[in-house]
Protein backbone atom coordinates (compact mmCIF):
# COMPACT_ATOMS: atom_id res chain seq x y z
CA UNK A 1 0.00 0.00 0.00
CA UNK A 2 3.02 2.27 -0.07
CA UNK A 3 2.15 5.38 -2.05
CA UNK A 4 -1.56 4.59 -2.21
CA UNK A 5 -3.54 7.69 -1.40
CA UNK A 6 -5.96 7.79 1.48
CA UNK A 7 -9.49 7.00 0.46
CA UNK A 8 -8.54 4.64 -2.36
CA UNK A 9 -11.17 1.92 -2.80
CA UNK A 10 -10.68 -1.47 -4.44
CA UNK A 11 -13.79 -3.49 -5.37
CA UNK A 12 -13.70 -7.14 -6.40
CA UNK A 13 -16.33 -9.14 -8.28
CA UNK A 14 -15.17 -12.20 -6.36
CA UNK A 15 -12.15 -13.22 -4.27
CA UNK A 16 -10.17 -16.43 -4.62
CA UNK A 17 -8.14 -15.88 -1.45
CA UNK A 18 -10.42 -13.77 0.73
CA UNK A 19 -9.28 -13.61 4.36
CA UNK A 20 -11.29 -13.33 7.52
CA UNK A 21 -10.19 -12.93 11.12
CA UNK A 22 -7.50 -15.19 12.58
CA UNK A 23 -6.36 -16.33 9.14
CA UNK A 24 -9.69 -17.90 8.23
CA UNK A 25 -10.96 -18.07 4.67
CA UNK A 26 -13.61 -15.52 3.68
CA UNK A 27 -15.92 -17.07 1.08
CA UNK A 28 -16.66 -14.45 -1.59
CA UNK A 29 -19.04 -15.71 -4.30
CA UNK A 30 -19.92 -13.64 -7.36
CA UNK A 31 -22.77 -11.28 -6.60
CA UNK A 32 -21.48 -10.09 -3.26
CA UNK A 33 -20.00 -6.68 -2.51
CA UNK A 34 -16.33 -7.10 -1.62
CA UNK A 35 -14.25 -3.98 -1.09
CA UNK A 36 -11.19 -2.58 0.65
CA UNK A 37 -10.63 1.03 1.71
CA UNK A 38 -7.19 2.50 2.39
CA UNK A 39 -7.06 4.97 5.30
CA UNK A 40 -4.19 6.88 6.85
CA UNK A 41 -5.53 8.22 10.15
CA UNK A 42 -3.16 10.19 12.35
CA UNK A 43 -3.55 8.02 15.39
CA UNK A 44 -1.79 5.30 17.36
CA UNK A 45 -1.98 1.56 16.61
CA UNK A 46 -4.05 0.87 19.72
CA UNK A 47 -6.87 2.94 18.24
CA UNK A 48 -6.97 0.98 14.97
CA UNK A 49 -9.81 -1.20 16.29
CA UNK A 50 -12.01 1.90 16.36
CA UNK A 51 -12.11 1.71 12.57
CA UNK A 52 -13.69 -1.76 12.80
CA UNK A 53 -16.50 -0.41 14.97
CA UNK A 54 -16.89 2.62 12.70
CA UNK A 55 -17.19 0.42 9.61
CA UNK A 56 -19.67 -1.90 11.31
CA UNK A 57 -21.94 1.04 12.10
CA UNK A 58 -21.66 2.38 8.55
CA UNK A 59 -22.57 -0.98 7.03
CA UNK A 60 -25.45 -1.64 9.44
CA UNK A 61 -26.98 1.80 9.00
CA UNK A 62 -26.59 1.75 5.22
CA UNK A 63 -28.35 -1.61 4.92
CA UNK A 64 -31.08 -0.51 7.32
CA UNK A 65 -31.74 2.75 5.51
CA UNK A 66 -31.56 1.41 1.96
CA UNK A 67 -33.56 -1.77 2.44
CA UNK A 68 -35.62 -1.23 5.62
CA UNK A 69 -34.03 -4.25 7.28
CA UNK A 70 -33.44 -4.46 11.02
CA UNK A 71 -29.68 -4.69 11.44
CA UNK A 72 -27.54 -5.37 14.47
CA UNK A 73 -23.81 -5.39 15.11
CA UNK A 74 -22.11 -8.29 16.82
CA UNK A 75 -18.72 -7.92 18.46
CA UNK A 76 -16.12 -7.75 17.17
CA UNK A 77 -16.77 -7.27 13.46
CA UNK A 78 -20.08 -8.67 12.19
CA UNK A 79 -23.32 -7.15 10.97
CA UNK A 80 -26.42 -9.28 11.44
CA UNK A 81 -29.94 -9.43 10.00
CA UNK A 82 -32.46 -11.70 11.74
CA UNK A 83 -29.61 -13.04 13.90
CA UNK A 84 -27.68 -14.23 10.85
CA UNK A 85 -24.47 -12.75 9.50
CA UNK A 86 -24.83 -10.58 6.42
CA UNK A 87 -21.52 -8.71 6.55
CA UNK A 88 -18.07 -8.89 8.08
CA UNK A 89 -15.25 -6.37 8.46
CA UNK A 90 -11.53 -7.02 8.65
CA UNK A 91 -9.01 -4.26 9.40
CA UNK A 92 -5.31 -4.73 8.81
CA UNK A 93 -2.68 -2.11 9.48
CA UNK A 94 1.02 -1.30 9.24
CA UNK A 95 2.81 0.76 11.85
CA UNK A 96 5.85 3.01 11.72
CA UNK A 97 7.20 3.39 15.21
CA UNK A 98 4.41 4.62 17.45
CA UNK A 99 2.15 5.72 14.58
CA UNK A 100 -0.04 4.03 12.03
CA UNK A 101 1.28 4.14 8.49
CA UNK A 102 -1.97 2.94 6.96
CA UNK A 103 -4.97 0.76 7.68
CA UNK A 104 -6.93 -1.27 5.14
CA UNK A 105 -10.60 -1.76 5.95
CA UNK A 106 -11.96 -4.84 4.22
CA UNK A 107 -15.74 -5.08 3.99
CA UNK A 108 -17.74 -8.00 2.67
CA UNK A 109 -21.51 -7.82 2.20
CA UNK A 110 -23.55 -10.84 1.16
CA UNK A 111 -25.67 -9.27 -1.57
CA UNK A 112 -26.87 -10.93 -4.80
CA UNK A 113 -26.33 -14.63 -4.34
CA UNK A 114 -28.24 -17.58 -2.93
CA UNK A 115 -27.23 -19.32 0.28
CA UNK A 116 -26.40 -22.41 -1.78
CA UNK A 117 -23.27 -20.53 -2.90
CA UNK A 118 -21.90 -20.83 0.65
CA UNK A 119 -20.29 -23.90 2.23
CA UNK A 120 -22.65 -26.04 4.28
CA UNK A 121 -21.15 -24.94 7.62
CA UNK A 122 -21.99 -21.30 6.85
CA UNK A 123 -25.50 -21.63 5.37
CA UNK A 124 -27.38 -21.68 8.66
CA UNK A 125 -25.54 -18.82 10.33
CA UNK A 126 -25.46 -16.50 7.30
CA UNK A 127 -27.90 -14.63 5.13
CA UNK A 128 -27.83 -12.40 2.05
CA UNK A 129 -29.69 -9.33 0.90
CA UNK A 130 -31.25 -11.42 -1.88
CA UNK A 131 -32.45 -13.95 0.68
CA UNK A 132 -33.96 -11.29 2.96
CA UNK A 133 -35.55 -9.17 0.23
CA UNK A 134 -36.55 -11.87 -2.22
CA UNK A 135 -34.81 -9.98 -5.02
CA UNK A 136 -31.44 -8.74 -6.15
CA UNK A 137 -30.19 -5.23 -5.40
CA UNK A 138 -28.17 -2.61 -7.24
CA UNK A 139 -24.72 -3.10 -5.81
CA UNK A 140 -23.40 0.16 -7.29
CA UNK A 141 -26.01 2.13 -5.35
CA UNK A 142 -25.26 0.20 -2.17
CA UNK A 143 -21.54 0.85 -2.62
CA UNK A 144 -22.06 4.56 -3.14
CA UNK A 145 -24.31 4.95 -0.11
CA UNK A 146 -21.91 2.93 2.04
CA UNK A 147 -18.89 5.00 1.03
CA UNK A 148 -20.78 8.25 1.66
CA UNK A 149 -21.72 7.21 5.20
CA UNK A 150 -18.27 5.77 5.91
CA UNK A 151 -16.69 9.07 4.85
CA UNK A 152 -19.07 10.97 7.11
CA UNK A 153 -18.23 8.78 10.12
CA UNK A 154 -14.52 8.94 9.31
CA UNK A 155 -14.65 12.73 9.49
CA UNK A 156 -16.25 12.46 12.92
CA UNK A 157 -13.45 10.06 13.93
CA UNK A 158 -10.70 12.37 12.67
CA UNK A 159 -12.30 15.31 14.48
CA UNK A 160 -11.84 13.42 17.75
CA UNK A 161 -15.48 12.58 18.40
CA UNK A 162 -15.32 8.80 18.35
CA UNK A 163 -17.66 8.71 21.34
CA UNK A 164 -20.54 9.64 19.01
CA UNK A 165 -19.74 6.64 16.79
CA UNK A 166 -19.45 4.33 19.78
CA UNK A 167 -22.89 5.39 20.99
CA UNK A 168 -24.33 4.55 17.57
CA UNK A 169 -22.58 1.18 17.74
CA UNK A 170 -24.00 0.45 21.17
CA UNK A 171 -27.46 1.32 19.89
CA UNK A 172 -27.09 -1.42 17.27
CA UNK A 173 -25.55 -3.99 19.61
CA UNK A 174 -28.55 -6.17 20.38
CA UNK A 175 -26.34 -8.73 22.15
CA UNK A 176 -25.48 -6.38 25.02
CA UNK A 177 -27.03 -7.62 28.23
CA UNK A 178 -27.04 -11.20 26.95
CA UNK A 179 -25.24 -14.19 28.41
CA UNK A 180 -22.42 -15.02 26.03
CA UNK A 181 -19.48 -17.30 25.50
CA UNK A 182 -16.25 -15.85 24.17
CA UNK A 183 -13.44 -18.02 22.86
CA UNK A 184 -10.22 -16.04 23.26
CA UNK A 185 -6.75 -17.55 22.96
CA UNK A 186 -8.31 -21.03 23.09
CA UNK A 187 -9.97 -20.21 26.42
CA UNK A 188 -13.75 -20.24 26.79
CA UNK A 189 -15.15 -17.45 28.92
CA UNK A 190 -18.81 -17.16 29.90
CA UNK A 191 -20.43 -14.03 31.25
CA UNK A 192 -22.79 -11.19 30.56
CA UNK A 193 -21.81 -8.81 27.77
CA UNK A 194 -22.29 -5.38 29.29
CA UNK A 195 -20.38 -2.93 27.09
CA UNK A 196 -17.63 -2.23 24.57
CA UNK A 197 -15.01 0.38 25.46
CA UNK A 198 -13.46 3.12 23.33
CA UNK A 199 -10.71 0.77 22.14
CA UNK A 200 -13.13 -1.92 20.99
CA UNK A 201 -12.65 -4.29 23.94
CA UNK A 202 -15.65 -6.28 25.14
CA UNK A 203 -16.56 -5.84 28.80
CA UNK A 204 -17.94 -8.96 30.48
CA UNK A 205 -19.44 -9.46 33.91
CA UNK A 206 -18.37 -12.91 35.09
CA UNK A 207 -20.51 -15.25 37.25
CA UNK A 208 -18.58 -14.21 40.38
CA UNK A 209 -19.46 -10.57 39.77
CA UNK A 210 -16.05 -9.43 38.59
CA UNK A 211 -15.53 -7.73 35.24
CA UNK A 212 -13.20 -8.78 32.46
CA UNK A 213 -11.96 -6.82 29.44
CA UNK A 214 -11.56 -9.02 26.34
CA UNK A 215 -9.53 -7.62 23.46
CA UNK A 216 -10.30 -10.26 20.82
CA UNK A 217 -12.20 -13.48 20.37
CA UNK A 218 -15.27 -15.18 18.93
CA UNK A 219 -18.59 -14.41 20.57
CA UNK A 220 -21.53 -16.80 20.83
CA UNK A 221 -24.83 -15.72 22.36
CA UNK A 222 -26.02 -18.29 24.90
CA UNK A 223 -29.12 -16.52 26.14
CA UNK A 224 -30.35 -13.20 24.78
CA UNK A 225 -31.44 -10.46 27.13
CA UNK A 226 -35.21 -10.05 27.09
CA UNK A 227 -35.09 -6.29 27.29
CA UNK A 228 -32.35 -3.70 26.78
Amino acid sequence: MRGTREGAVVVAETQTKGRGRLGRTWVSPEGGLWLSIVLRPKTTPKHASMLTLLSSVAVAKTISKEFRLNTEVKWPNDVMVNMRKISGILTESRTMGEALDFIVVGIGINANFNLDALPTHLKYSSTTLKEELGRGIERETLLRRLLELTESYYKVFRDGHFGHILEDWRGLAGFLGSQVEVVSNREKIEGQAVDVDANGALILTLPDGTTLRVLSGDLKILRRAELR
